[in-house]
């Protein structure tokens, strides 16, 4: 174990040249420098962070969403077969016309009534609206609250406003408390994501969304380690900026206010490219690659930490590339709903009774909804569908 420790602790991986351990282990007295020891403080605080979500899921969001309209969905359960319940849970939940045939012999019942059957079924174990809107309004708290407290904390550090200072005196530079808080806090909310996906509303991409959580935690925590607070500091302030507005968007989709949600998705959008193509690349990139080569010089961990913000680059890539096919489909077409759902779909959507429920009664918009604006489609398919990164 010694061995495996001190083959992953090497020195010449995680410090610049002529740097040891030891060198970074006794700093002189009120100097604190950053040790992996301090991360585990973020677990005890991921647990607090995820009951605290459950008192304010239970009394604030669920009391907003009361005061908005928005009650707990008591949706039309399927009858108990336990023929269908096997077929259900061992075999398919969306059976084939093979299947629907062999099961309307077996049960001598219509295969329209088995349609429905499984329809039922397959929405009772689905969210409602006030669920989802509890769970948004969490996200949009804590996001705006972080996104708050980290621009605050920026603003008066001299890295904000020249990123050299990233580098001048690296690895020699204090760990402060504003800042100690700031990455533990951030690395627990991401480490209480990983344990709630398993609690929230299922989603397709729930497999991609376990991955860039746990991505994060690791960034967060090599960051840390190796002492590259400062311009991690810049990175999570730069990615919350943008996040708080997509849970906005999706707290008026959810209250039927889509005028608000037109506009707030359109805002995310411009925020989002602007902090992902063009804040992200050219300042903090820029500092990573070029300026801390040129003050500390290339060592083995700078080029593992600089391949993952690269990564992290054509992430933002493709996620604009998504925003920007939504935006144009719907400015082309006007309705992009039924067009881009198989992208971004969530596995949440509410599916109809009925086949034709859907052409019965013909469109009436929502509050503040033009039932023409191409922003009101392409932002309720995105918002509804899509979790924040």
């Amino acid at each position: 174990m010694a061995a495996l420790s001190a083959w992953f602790w090497n020195e010449r991986f995680w410090l610049p040249h002529n740097v040891t351990w030891a060198d970074l282990a006794d700093p002189a007295p009120g100097v604190e420098y950053p040790k992996a020891g301090h991360l585990m403080n973020a677990l005890p605080l991921a647990l607090g962070i995820f009951v605290v979500r459950i008192f304010f899921e239970r009394f604030i969001a669920s009391t907003c969403a009361r005061s908005l309209h928005i009650h707990p969905d008591v949706g039309r359960r399927a009858q108990p077969n336990a023929v269908l319940e096997k077929v259900f849970t061992s075999i398919t939940q969306n059976p084939d016309s093979r299947h629907l045939n062999g099961l309307s012999k077996q049960l001598d019942w219509e295969v329209r009534k088995v349609q429905r059957w499984f329809r039922h079924r397959r929405n009772q174990d689905k969210p409602s609206t006030n669920t989802k809107f509890c769970e948004s309004m969490w996200r949009f708290t804590f996001y705006l609250c972080i996104f708050t407290y980290g621009l605050h904390f920026l603003w008066q550090s001299p890295w904000m406003w020249d990123t050299r200072h990233c580098w001048y005196g690296y690895p020699y530079q204090v760990m402060t408390p504003g800042l100690y808080h700031y990455y533990v806090t951030e690395l627990a909310f991401y480490w209480s994501l990983m344990f709630s996906q398993f609690t929230d509303i299922k989603r397709k991409d729930f497999l991609i969304m376990f991955v860039h959580h746990l991505a994060t935690v690791c960034l967060i925590s090599f960051s840390y380690v190796n002492n590259m607070a400062r311009v991690g500091s810049l990175v999570m302030c730069v990615h919350d900026a943008s996040d708080f507005l997509l849970e906005a968007a999706k707290l008026a989709n959810y209250a039927k206010y889509q005028r608000l949600c037109d506009s707030l998705f359109i805002l995310f959008s411009v925020v989002f490219f602007i902090t992902r193509l063009v804040i992200f690349p050219i300042w903090i990139l820029n500092s990573t690659m070029f300026e801390s080569w040129a003050i500390v010089g290339p060592y083995p961990s700078w080029w593992l930490f600089n391949i993952l913000l690269l990564v992290l680059q054509v992430l933002h890539i493709i996620w604009s590339y998504l925003i920007s096919r939504i935006a144009i489909k719907a400015i082309l077409r006007g309705k992009v709903c039924n067009d881009v759902r198989s992208d971004i779909e969530s596995s949440s959507e509410e599916e109809p009774d009925t086949p034709s429920d859907s052409l019965k009664a013909s469109p009436r918009p929502n509050k503040g909804e033009n039932g023409t604006n191409g922003h009101c489609a392409a932002s309720k398919a995105w918002v509804q569908n899509h979790n924040s990164w």
